[in-house]
């Protein structure tokens, strides 16, 4: 029977390497010691006569139970003194007979916990719930989107509908069955909505699968084809924006000059340019030309992502000499920008029951229907895509001064409006007429 107990407290305490050693091993009994080692910058220092082995007091202990098995020696740490106190460590070493008594190899299994340990702490790190994905992904991407909108609505889809059923989840868990539980509901009855909020989840789990959070053979539950072949192919419907039949915008506008809000301006212009509203109250002096009668919008605020260049009417111009500059933008509510709803608003109090992106569409009719001009001159005042590449480059070419004459004859076409006994009863009117037409 091999002998334990060997040491005692006060022995550890003054263990120390015989003088010119580095390391001394006590032994406790039945394999436990206890490493006794000099630091390496005191045994130097003592090397080089600058102190005296008695005066080295900086001793490291250890214990360490020292095992064989296959002919081969293994020196199994079991924790500093006093860390680890003396009863601990012969506590320890037993555990480890016993162990070995089993057949198990304590050292080959302290390598396989802490491969355990750090297999769970790397899939720990990967861990990422889909609320937190997509976070990252509104955060490192709507830098590039085009309007600050575009966060909101993105935001907001994911928060109504998606958040609800995924947000939770992990990434790596997500299935078919998930995404179909949150696009069921609103495949039919909202199917351009849904469709958004699919393409949104997909792109969400696409930037997963490229940060490792998801394997890619788990594929994207949320790919077009999948979700089509899950749910069917439904089209969406077309939604329109509301718009004032040209006749009554004349009108419209010349209750417009009686209002005192500050964005009546605003909207004047907007009407007057066939702009959209992001581009009308995000104008800034340094686009307008006003000698050139010109305003050059940047391809990075177009829709299209291309330059775009708007021929100024008299009036037009007219309203951009009676504005007072409070800084870069144009269109201020006096030192701070207008809000994208303002226009809306502005509409709604004068009792117009239209969008402000429809004057637009009230712009085209008109020139449709009361105008001689080329439908695609029309067009190109909308900054909308025409005709190949031969017909773009004539028309880039001399289409400017073709659309100066026709933006100047819509201006005169609004200065003379076609009386109505009461405009705003008068404008509801020819709406409702307009939309029963349609239908």
């Amino acid at each position: 029977m091999r002998k334990t107990g060997l040491l005692t407290d006060k022995a550890i305490r003054n263990a120390k390497p015989e003088r010119g050693n580095k390391v001394a091993r006590l032994l406790d009994g039945d394999r436990l010691y206890l490493f006794a080692s000099v630091s390496l910058a005191a045994f130097e220092l003592y090397e080089q006569g600058g102190i005296k082995w008695d005066a080295i007091t900086d001793i490291n202990k250890t214990w360490v139970f020292r095992y064989q098995l296959d002919e081969v020696r293994h020196d199994y740490g079991i924790g500093p003194y006093p860390t680890v106190s003396l009863a601990e460590a012969r506590r320890r070493a037993g555990e480890l007979r016993l162990m070995i008594l089993d057949g198990v190899d304590p050292m080959q299994e302290r390598k396989e916990r802490n491969a355990e340990r750090k297999a769970r702490l790397a899939a720990e790190t990967k861990r990422m719930t889909f609320g937190q994905c997509s976070e990252q992904y509104i955060r490192i991407h709507a830098p590039t989107w085009k309007a600050v909108k575009h966060r909101k609505i993105w935001e907001s889809t994911l928060r109504t509908y998606a958040l609800p059923i995924l947000g939770k989840l992990d990434v790596a868990d997500i299935e078919s069955g998930h995404v179909a539980k949150v696009l069921t509901p609103i495949w039919a009855s909202k199917t351009a909505t849904a469709k958004r909020v699919a393409n949104r989840i997909e792109l969400v789990l696409n930037y997963a699968i490229a940060h490792g959070f998801r394997k890619a053979d788990a594929g994207n539950p949320a790919a077009r084809k999948l979700v089509n072949s899950m749910l069917g192919k439904v089209k969406a419907t077309t939604e329109h924006h509301d718009a004032m039949p040209y006749a009554s915008v004349p009108a419209f506008v010349a209750e417009l000059h009686k209002r005192k809000d500050s964005s009546a301006p605003a909207l004047e212009f907007l009407i007057l340019t066939a702009a959209r509203t992001n581009e009308a109250l995000g104008a800034t002096w340094d686009e307008i030309d006003l000698g050139k009668k010109v305003w050059t919008i940047s391809a990075a605020r177009m829709k299209a992502g291309k330059e775009h260049r708007v021929p100024l009417s008299d009036r037009a111009v007219a309203i951009l000499k009676s504005l007072p500059r409070h800084g870069d933008h144009v269109f201020m509510n006096g030192k701070t920008r207008f809000h994208s709803n303002t226009l809306y608003k502005l509409v709604l109090r004068m009792g117009g029951n239209v969008s402000v992106h429809g004057f637009r569409s009230s712009f085209r009719d008109w020139a449709a229907e009361r105008t001689s001009y080329p439908d695609k001159l029309a067009e190109l005042c909308l900054a909308h895509s025409v005709g190949d590449e031969t017909v773009k480059a004539y028309l880039r070419g001399d289409g400017l001064q073709k659309r100066f004459r026709l933006m100047q004859t819509w201006a005169d076409f609004l200065a003379k409006p076609v009386p109505v006994a009461d405009t705003a009863i008068g404008m509801k009117i020819d709406l409702e007429t307009e939309r029963a037409k349609r239908a």
